[in-house]
């Protein structure tokens, strides 16, 4: 009779497979983990971008009502948009913010987070601070990074806070505001915040525009320029499917290349390595834009690897019922475009979805 010892496994090799069990089965857990769906799927909320920067306060501008958000929140979303005015929140550049103001920025960042929702915070300003646009002598990057060094201060290493840097830059040459931006991300980490960042790029930061050659350069080419010292950014598109692709129309006739520009932008971040975040998109209820909304919100949730999320622009307590894409719930109840078309396509997401680390 031979030995059983003869058919003893090494301690080494004994390792050696235990070791590989474990890093399958966590790979294993990983794949389940990115199937489970988009990490984010949620709304803007409108109004505190509101008005001029004297605004009165309950009057010209407003922060999200509690029904509102806690409406949202009911609905199975678990992020809030949440757009507000740089003038107002700093009404000098290079000087401290305005701590009424701030108030009511944290205000409503609570009440969304006692909802179990995350925030980004928006400035939406469209690259422009009081009429001067951003670039210029009068509104230079050191002064937007200051801006930023302010604000992320405030909401430092808060896991529900993301940082969308500016809504929509449009008229800023991509190689002047990929300058603003890496010294915004600087200042930011520099102040110790750790924070997800949403970076635009310019001409509205559209998805179907991304590697036009416009304005000094196409996004698609500069913004593969953006610098962040933790590597925990994903860039930010916004899209539409009107007639201009502006969102202000009731009908969908450019549906099809609304989402045809997802897909593309899918291609670039993959080939770049990189992350996206859908920040704006929208449709009224005529048929067209419904299928073309469900389309994109397919394409995202096809890959999790590559889309943080959405956010659907937009709703608000004084949005005009009139209003297309409202997705304000009305007297009669849900809004088509949530009922029919974002809800049945809301997914799990990971656990992990304020750092790409």
């Amino acid at each position: 009779m031979m030995s059983s010892s003869r058919y003893r496994i090494p301690g080494s090799l004994l390792l050696s497979v235990l070791v590989g069990s474990i890093f399958l089965a966590i790979m294993t857990m990983r794949v389940e983990a990115e199937e489970t769906g988009l990490c984010f799927r949620g709304v803007n909320i409108s109004g505190a971008e509101y008005g001029d920067a004297s605004g009165i306060y309950g009057t010209n501008y407003i922060y999200p009502s509690e029904k509102t958000v806690r409406y949202f929140a009911a609905k199975g979303m678990n992020i809030v948009r949440l757009p507000f005015k740089w003038e107002r929140l700093q009404p000098v550049l290079g000087e401290k913010l305005d701590q009424e103001e701030l108030t009511k920025l944290r205000e409503a960042v609570e009440l969304i987070r006692a909802n179990g929702m995350k925030v980004i915070l928006d400035p939406h300003n469209f690259g422009y601070y009081d009429g001067i646009r951003l670039m210029t002598a009068g509104l230079t990057s050191v002064s937007f990074a200051d801006f930023w060094v302010r604000l992320a201060l405030e909401f430092a290493n808060d896991e529900d806070i993301i940082f969308g840097l500016m809504n929509e830059p449009y008229d800023i040459p991509a190689p002047d505001w990929l300058v603003a931006a890496n010294r915004a991300i600087a200042g930011i980490r520099a102040a110790g915040a750790k924070n997800l960042i949403l970076v635009p790029g310019t001409i509205w930061s559209g998805a179907s525009s991304w590697e036009h050659e416009i304005v000094g350069g196409a996004n698609g080419t500069v913004m593969a320029g953006v610098l962040d010292p933790d590597a925990n950014f994903a860039y930010e598109v916004h899209q539409y499917l009107d007639e201009d692709l502006s969102g202000t129309h009731e009908t969908c006739p450019n549906a099809e290349l609304a989402n045809d520009a997802l897909q593309n932008f899918s291609h670039w971040l993959k080939e770049h390595d990189a992350r996206g975040f859908l920040g704006e998109f929208g449709g009224s209820k005529d048929s067209a834009c419904l299928a073309g909304l469900a389309a994109m919100v397919k394409t995202m949730n096809e890959s999790p690897d590559l889309w943080l999320g959405w956010t659907y622009w937009a709703a608000g307590d004084w949005w005009p019922e009139s209003e297309g894409n409202n997705i304000q719930p009305t007297d009669a109840g849900d809004r088509p475009q949530l009922a029919a078309v974002l809800q049945p396509r809301f997914e799990a997401g990971g656990q992990n979805c304020s750092t790409l680390n």
